[in-house]
């Protein structure tokens, strides 16, 4: 069977990765913080799939942690065929005033370990000629809506222009932007779910659904649900000028 590995998998968009890769046949590979979810997890997919699951702890906030995920994506043993770069990070602090070192940690995690391991995992897919990595972007990467959507930018950018690059080798490289996801990490960073319509709201099931489709359909950018590919039109449309003056927030800044 392939193998995948998922960053940030303890929860959320990662879990249900986790959880569909698995009803797919894939075998695991899950990164997280914290080894007692990932443990959990890990027994669950076993149990109910039949599926081999390694459980790596890592914090890709910190070149520690990039080095050990980064030395499993090198690994010929079991190589791995499909990298989810899911992992996030978000904090509510200003910019201006605020604390430097999580703003610098989170550009680690959604920038510097996006870049770092797609980088260790691609060569040997290139070589196999199959493969594919994914990376959880957002539609916060079309507005100018501080850091973490000029992080989600470069996400998107990045996943595109290696589409491109990799997709004579038979190795397809997709970009998921996804808006309001119920997933419980908005709570945890103090953003009210009240304060946005319902209508805005996805499910993590039905997004991952939706990107494995058009994974497979060999999309560059998956856009989960009609509403959110609409509002996507028009973000990308509209002049900038008016996108900043909107400067309206559709993704709560995360850390998984």
């Amino acid at each position: 069977m392939p193998w995948a590995l998922v960053t940030g998998a303890s929860s959320g968009i990662g879990e249900e990765f986790a959880f569909q890769l698995a009803e797919q046949r894939y075998d695991l590979v899950l990164t997280a913080r914290g080894t007692e979810q990932l443990e959990r997890l890990a027994e669950k997919l076993r149990e109910k799939h039949g599926v081999q699951v390694q459980v790596l702890t890592a914090d890709l906030s910190q070149r520690e942690g990039m080095a050990v995920v980064e030395q499993r994506l090198r690994s010929d043993e079991d190589p791995i065929d499909l990298l989810v770069n899911n992992a996030g990070f978000g904090t509510t602090a200003p910019f201006v005033g605020g604390d430097v070192q999580p703003e610098q940690e989170m550009l680690d995690v959604l920038v510097t370990a996006v870049m770092r391991l797609t980088h260790a995992a691609l060569p040997r897919m290139v070589r196999r000629r199959r493969g594919g990595v994914i990376i959880v972007s957002s539609v916060a990467g079309w507005m100018p809506s501080g850091t973490y959507s000029a992080a989600k930018a470069w996400a998107t950018t990045f996943a595109e222009s290696l589409a491109g690059e990799v997709r004579r080798a038979g190795v397809r490289v997709m970009a998921l932007c996804p808006g309001y996801t119920v997933t419980g990490f908005h709570a945890r960073a103090s953003i009210d779910p009240d304060a946005v319509p319902r209508f805005m709201w996805l499910e993590s099931q039905s997004v991952v659904r939706s990107a494995l489709r058009d994974f497979r359909a060999g999309r560059p950018v998956s856009t989960p649900s009609i509403r959110y590919k609409f509002l996507g039109l028009v973000m990308r449309s509209v002049p900038r000028w008016v996108m900043r003056a909107a400067n309206v927030g559709l993704s709560g800044q995360r850390r998984k």
